[in-house]
């Protein structure tokens, strides 16, 4: 089979975008929140633990530290104890706690619609940074990759071997797609992830996107 060039590769990358967007449209962050802050929160203690975990203990958790300056005083063994059915809990609270303090100190109780100053955040990666970037303040700057997205990303072969982080598949796609991609992405292929290219035992058989997905039936 011979190599696909990188004009094809991107039309391909095009041609799966286009699909998804017509068939899911706009996707909603899975997370419930209400400001910058509480979608902040949220995010870090999605990591590996489903949206819907993190939903159940939200409301509590935002009932006695609604804001960056009640979370930068609180326990934090108050707060693991309030996420404790969460992976990871202490971890998470203790980053949760510390990374409210450094909002108020250093960024006047309001979280940094910046790149570069999320991530000093405790706790916050790129991922983070994303998705609070884009779906806290309408700002894309680059592409979410979590399990959903680093997973059809290597299925599609639209990142390498050697894209073995999810730094470098993110590096990939932002390489692969124009921009005016990027938005969307996340969300619409964790929906997909979750529908049909699931970790193990893909629906190819039934698959909208079948015909531009090198795995396909082989994942």
């Amino acid at each position: 089979m011979p190599r696909e060039t990188n004009a094809a590769k991107r039309e391909r990358a095009v041609e799966v975008c286009e699909r998804l967007n017509r068939r899911y449209g706009p996707v909603e962050c899975f997370l419930d929140h209400e400001n910058p802050f509480r979608l902040l929160i949220a995010v870090l203690l999605s990591a590996q633990t489903t949206d819907a975990q993190v939903n159940k203990v939200t409301p509590k958790l935002f009932a006695q530290w609604p804001t960056p300056e009640a979370m930068a005083g609180a326990s934090v063994a108050d707060v693991a104890d309030t996420i404790k059915s969460l992976g990871f809990y202490k971890s998470k609270a203790k980053h949760a706690v510390e990374a409210a303090q450094m909002i108020v100190a250093d960024y006047g109780g309001e979280v940094p619609a910046d790149m570069k100053e999320l991530v000093k955040l405790p706790g916050v990666g790129r991922k983070t940074a994303n998705i609070v970037l884009n779906v806290g303040f309408g700002i894309v700057e680059g592409i979410a990759v979590d399990t959903h997205v680093f997973r059809i990303a290597h299925r599609l072969k639209f990142a390498g071997p050697s894209a073995d982080t999810p730094a470098k598949t993110e590096a990939a796609l932002l390489k692969l797609y124009p921009r005016e991609y990027w938005g969307p992405i996340n969300h619409q292929w964790v929906l997909f992830g979750r529908e049909t290219c699931i970790a193990r035992n893909p629906k190819c058989a039934t698959c909208f996107l079948c015909d531009l997905c090198p795995s396909c039936g082989k994942a």
